[in-house]
């Protein structure tokens, strides 16, 4: 695989992505909203997610309300989320971090990211692309096009990482993710997926 290729491919899944949809880290007014929500939306549709956190953003409206918050009542308001469980716990913890270290927004740090509740390297490269940084997040969609694609031959989230960014110029990181997870999301079956990645593959 060389870069000029896999370019050319992914201004291809940008085509195919199918029409425009919001993704859950997109859209908030307010950067620690984005990281809950990005917390939030792990192993849990977009869809779902975004109405989850509109209603759980009109009754904390700040971090530091967060940070306060009865579990109880969060759990009530996230449980459409799957693992709500331990979200509630994570994003009350992680908005208390936020709140009283670094005054209500969240580091635009990587260590400093995954060192906060429930924020894996995934969760924190999604947030960094999401405000600019070059920062490659692979999730499920990531992975399995990045794969099929020939992008790379590893499953190790981490080890796909290094590999997109030996292959791509550091400019398209940030869009990558977005990019693979509209495709993923606009063609949910997978005979479908596969036939279309297929496609791509043939169109040198």
């Amino acid at each position: 695989m060389n870069t000029i290729l896999a370019l050319k491919q992914l201004e291809e899944l940008k085509k195919l992505g199918g029409k425009p949809m919001r993704l859950a880290a997109e859209e908030w007014d307010a950067e620690w909203k984005t990281l809950v929500a990005i917390i939030l939306s792990a192993r849990t549709r977009d869809e779902t997610t975004i109405e989850v956190c509109k209603k759980l953003f009109v009754k904390y409206e700040t971090a530091a309300a967060l940070a306060c918050a009865r579990a109880e009542d969060v759990a009530g308001i996230i449980r459409p989320v799957n693992f709500y469980k331990n979200k509630t716990k994570n994003i009350i913890a992680c908005a208390k971090t936020i709140a009283d270290e670094y005054v209500g927004a969240p580091p635009h740090d990587l260590t400093r990211l995954v060192a906060l509740s429930g924020v894996g390297r995934k969760t924190a490269n999604v947030f960094l692309a999401e405000y600019g940084s070059p920062a490659i997040g692979v999730d499920t969609h990531v992975s399995y096009i990045s794969q099929k694609l020939g992008w790379t031959q590893h499953k190790d989230p981490a080890k796909i990482e290094k590999d997109l960014e030996a292959l791509f110029p550091q400019k398209d990181w940030r869009i990558l993710n977005r990019t693979l997870v509209r495709f993923g999301k606009s063609h949910t079956s997978r005979k479908e997926k596969d036939k279309l990645l297929e496609e791509v593959k043939r169109n040198k």
